[in-house]
């Protein structure tokens, strides 16, 4: 086995068919995204150098009048910012106490990750039904304490249909990001633990200095998949608001642009932006990161 391995062409063999996969799926269709983004492509039209417009179409999303896609990239990047500070820590939270070997720690584990598993529609359907103005279960309970509920609807109310919208997908997702760092607090030798006790941490003091530490690298995934998932939001809105104004994020924007507005040239520059925004501030993450473990 050493020395198939240590052979290049036998290696270049094994490599090649992920590299032709990855290709075709990935490198391709972003090369011809790129492509389109700077033509002036439309129904009427077809994707060819005559059309080539250059950057104009990056140019029209954020300063034309009709366009709404700096509001969507401020939707998604509040969005982002939820489930990096409202969401994860969250998620952690959960982590460690069922990570104490609490009773009935395997039944709460599951219940915790069924969300995950239940497709995006039924959630959607479920939480619609739950924001329903006239027998959601919320209106229901609000109007029982005698507190207000929003004029027309919280998917419909200006003030509450974005937040409204936020909150099935970061409920969703608890469970997943749950799992992901319990299954890493779990991987923890018992015998640090053991001997960080013996050294008088508990509690709190045990979960800083010794647990959160230990897990930094599925911290870091869990915060990249959090930041990647948030730009890319797109099922949960379509469902739930029909990404309708007040509720745009750059995915349903896209989508209006190529499948409604037929202006796949706009939307093929919208597609890039998101694709160089998950890029940029995944390679954000990586150097905060590395900066970090190089000051210690």
């Amino acid at each position: 086995m050493k020395k198939v391995l240590s052979n290049k062409w036998h290696i270049m063999v094994f490599v090649l068919p992920t590299v032709l996969f990855f290709t075709c799926i990935v490198i391709i269709p972003i090369a011809m995204s790129a492509f389109y983004s700077m033509l002036d492509w439309t129904t009427k039209t077809k994707p060819t150098l005559d059309y080539f417009v250059g950057f104009r179409n990056y140019v029209e999303m954020f300063t034309s009048k009709r366009s709404v896609f700096p509001d969507a990239v401020a939707h998604s990047l509040l969005y982002a910012a939820c489930s990096v500070f409202l969401q994860l820590p969250f998620s952690l939270l959960l982590a460690l106490l069922l990570a104490r070997g609490v009773k009935g720690e395997g039944f709460y584990r599951n219940v915790y990750f069924i969300p995950v598993i239940i497709s995006s529609v039924v959630i959607g359907q479920l939480w619609r039904k739950i924001y329903n103005n006239d027998y959601g279960l919320l209106n229901m309970f609000l109007r029982s304490i005698g507190a207000p509920t929003p004029k027309g609807g919280w998917l419909a109310n200006k003030e509450t249909r974005l937040w409204a919208t936020f909150v099935p997908v970061l409920w969703q997702f608890v469970g997943y990001h749950m799992l992901l760092m319990y299954g890493a607090l779990k991987s923890i030798s018992r015998d640090i633990l053991e001997a960080a006790y013996v050294d008088g941490a508990s509690g709190p003091r045990m979960a800083f200095s010794i647990q959160i530490p230990l897990i930094k690298p599925m911290l870091k995934v869990c915060l990249s998949f959090s930041l990647i998932g948030s730009f890319k939001l797109f099922d949960m809105v379509k469902i739930l608001t029909d990404g309708n104004r007040g509720t745009e994020v750059p995915a349903t924007t896209m989508y209006r642009e190529i499948f409604t507005v037929h202006h796949y040239g706009g939307g093929s520059a919208m597609a890039m932006f998101i694709v160089a925004e998950c890029l940029v501030f995944t390679l954000l993450l990586n150097l905060i990161f590395k900066e970090q473990d190089q000051l210690r």
